[in-house]
């Protein structure tokens, strides 16, 4: 039967600017390039699909979504891998972000198409009709911006500052309903009247000596100027351990700012901006799409899967991982009936009796695969689509 083995996966490494030189070489043992290393991309989106003995993955499921998804996934998400996963090696601040709801996505997808806006255009918001939540899983420790704070706590934060312009917004903070106060004072903080007063607040946060403010003066540093840094300042800030996972769903802001993880997400690149970035800024679109309601980090317990075997469930359908960690003793076995992606971050695994993976290395596993095993000694990350997983 054609698909019936699992199949070792050639993957494109994106060079972006806020990637890594040395990091994903020194994880994987393999050289650096010279220039960032700063997501490794494993599945089927069409801007950079992995490949399977030549042929792009998108086309191998376009072929034969049945036996390459499994007839339930093909039902429930189209002949398309519903996922990407992602390897992050985050050398300075990635932009601070948002994702849209299918519904926003969909519409403002039809929106952009009406106008006749290109999806290369640099004005364009919307690449697809989907939602785009992601979780991430700390390979080192992580930081990141996650999440409105509460009102009273931002507050507190900008007061830590010294400005005397910024007591309307501490004010408003204090005083409003949460939401609505967060709505008012983002909304004021982004706007181009605020210039000096961001200007100012920068300043002090760069000569603060309170560590309490030092991961917003790593962010000025990296970002002098950006409309985004003060913003900021109303967010989480949320430090992963290793194996420790983060979910972000829509409407909810967010930053990455260092590290190493694996990041699974939707199989969607729909992304409104609101800082710390030279892409294209929205404003009254990121206005309507951001949750202002003050929110903890949603992180993302592992539950045990067995031995040495720990599972991810974030609440959607379209993804989930499981970390098996291998001992070299007994093999895990794998999940049949769905799609599945498998990526060694350490050591060695063995796929089955004939796929042999490292560092770095990624592998698919097709809906079709008869009873896929995994051994070895190392640490192995499997994708599949969460609405088929316990």
């Amino acid at each position: 039967m054609p698909h019936a083995t699992p199949m070792r996966l050639a993957t494109t490494i994106r060079p972006y600017d806020w990637g890594s030189v040395t990091a994903l070489p020194e994880l994987f043992g393999t050289e650096p390039t010279g220039e960032p290393q700063a997501e490794l991309w494993m599945g089927a989106h069409p801007g950079a699909p992995s490949t399977a003995g030549g042929v792009p993955l998108n086309e191998l499921i376009a072929r034969d979504p049945a036996a390459t998804l499994g007839e339930r996934c093909a039902e429930r998400f189209g002949p398309v891998l519903p996922y990407l996963l992602k390897v992050l090696a985050i050398e300075r601040p990635l932009s601070l972000q948002v994702h849209p709801t299918t519904a926003q996505a969909e519409a403002g997808y039809a929106a952009e198409n009406a106008r006749g806006i290109p999806l290369d255009d640099f004005a364009r918001t919307y690449k697809d009709a989907s939602h785009k939540p992601e979780m991430v899983c700390a390979l080192t420790p992580f930081h990141g911006l996650c999440g409105f704070r509460s009102p009273g706590a931002a507050a507190g934060l900008l007061d830590r500052l010294g400005v005397p312009g910024l007591r309307p917004w501490i004010e408003t903070l204090r005083t409003g309903e949460p939401g609505q106060a967060l709505r008012a004072v983002f909304a004021a903080m982004l706007d181009d009247a605020a210039r000096p007063l961001r200007a100012e607040a920068e300043a002090a946060l760069l000569e603060s000596p309170d560590d309490g403010l030092a991961a917003y003066a790593g962010i000025a540093r990296a970002y002098p100027g950006d409309p985004g840094l003060v913003a900021a300042l109303l967010l989480n800030h949320v430090t992963l351990r290793p194996g420790e996972a983060l979910y972000l769903g829509a409407g909810v802001p967010h930053a990455y700012l260092g590290g190493i993880g694996v990041e699974i997400m939707a199989n969607s690149d729909n992304v409104l901006r609101c800082g710390l970035t030279s892409k294209h800024v929205d404003v009254p679109e990121l206005m309507r799409v951001v949750d202002f309601t003050p929110s903890a980090p949603h992180l993302v317990q592992p539950l045990a899967g067995g031995p040495g075997a720990y599972d991810y469930r974030p609440p959607a359908p379209e993804f989930a991982l499981t970390r098996y960690e291998l001992t070299g003793a007994g093999a895990h076995p794998l999940p049949g009936g769905v799609p599945g992606i498998v990526l060694c971050t350490e050591g060695e695994a063995r796929l089955g009796d004939d796929l042999t993976l490292r560092p770095g290395q990624s592998a698919f596993v097709p809906a079709a695969a008869a009873s896929p095993r995994v051994s070895g000694k190392g640490t192995v990350y499997l994708a599949q689509p969460g609405a088929f997983t316990k």
